[in-house]
């Protein structure tokens, strides 16, 4: 993966659900890793801990539990230590919660940016990827989504962050040489998941018989992607930084002449909502009760990733299907929640 064997990866939001399992897939591979997490309340702090136990079994992973908004402390961390990559995934989540806390979002997801950024340049990291996510899209209506559309129209607080992140990333890139990934996650779900999401939510509410709240009366759609196969996509694009371009070709939206690209994780295969909750319902062999609402704010009403740029770049694309993901998932949360 580059540099010496000896330097760590850094994985921001290590005790979060992706960094979790990116994590662990690394020190399988052998892969030192500096775990960096503020285990925050946004979801429960026990089951970020949780987490953390599975990872401090490997003796080359060390924690860190830091809110990098603090700049001196992030300087801190960047100065004391030497970073083969770094895996930029901490971030305030959840597109509806943005509505109700945007400062959470400025803080965590503009300004730690801004420091993370600081740092790679100083050090001069060879590979910064961070979390972007399909929420960037917004109001676009072409189906699938490319990295090459225009993505000026967010309909949330937390997709505006994203889309700034990415920008933030190209000036950097452009100014100081720093390789930069941003990676545009679509709706990851599995073991170990975020309790704020639908498909675990849905899971707890059909297991206690409550009524699902299915909005924009089941006229949605989601590009549900495994989190084995968003894992597998990073471990394989970490020695992979862009390079920058040498030609005349114009830059797009998605490539730069600066060492800089967006890209797509999705598993190109939108699922309705109603017929998630069937496999759903299938995985828990039960079945749900159903109360229709209207849109909410700030919400798509579909998303359908384009990943042929991920092909190209890796030679690898998410393929897990819903139903066997949700089977995955399933009985994790039963053997978690021992139910």
């Amino acid at each position: 993966m580059g540099a010496q064997h000896t330097d760590p990866v850094l994985v921001t939001g290590a005790a979060g659900f992706i960094g979790f399992h990116l994590s662990r897939a690394l020190l399988q591979a052998d892969v030192p890793v500096v775990g960096l997490d503020n285990c925050n309340a946004y979801y429960s702090p026990q089951l970020k801990r949780d987490r953390l136990t599975q990872l401090q079994t490997w003796p080359q992973f060390r924690f860190v539990e830091m809110d990098l908004a603090q700049g001196r402390d992030c300087a801190a961390l960047f100065a004391d230590n030497r970073f083969r990559a770094v895996v930029h995934l901490a971030a305030q989540a959840g597109v509806r919660y943005s509505l109700d806390n945007p400062a959470a979002y400025i803080n965590s997801n503009l300004v730690a940016f801004g420091h993370v950024l600081e740092g790679c340049r100083h050090q001069q990291v060879s590979h910064l990827i961070y979390a972007s996510s399909s929420s960037v899209y917004g109001a676009n209506c072409k189906l699938p989504f490319a990295e090459t559309d225009p993505v000026d129209h967010p309909v949330s607080l937390y997709g505006a962050t994203k889309k700034a992140n990415e920008l933030m990333a190209h000036t950097y890139s452009h100014l100081f040489g720093l390789p930069c990934t941003g990676l545009r996650f679509f709706t990851v779900y599995g073991p170990w998941g975020r309790p704020d999401m639908a498909y675990w939510t849905f899971t707890r509410m059909i297991l206690a018989g409550e009524p699902l709240q299915v909005f924009n009366h089941g006229r949605m759609g989601r590009d549900f992607t495994y989190v084995d196969d968003v894992v597998d996509s990073l471990v394989r694009l970490l020695p992979k930084p862009p390079q920058p371009r040498t030609t005349a070709a114009q830059p797009t939206a998605a490539t730069s002449h600066a060492p800089w690209r967006v890209l797509n994780i999705g598993n190109q295969t939108p699922v309705p909502l109603l017929e998630f909750i069937r496999l759903l319902e299938e995985a828990l062999g039960k079945k749900a009760v159903v109360q229709f609402m209207p849109m909410q704010a700030g919400d798509v009403q579909q998303t359908h990733a384009d990943v042929s740029a991920l092909q190209q770049a890796v030679g690898f694309q998410p393929d897990t299907t819903l139903q066997e993901g949700l089977a995955q998932f399933v009985a994790w949360y039963r053997t978690y929640h021992n139910c």
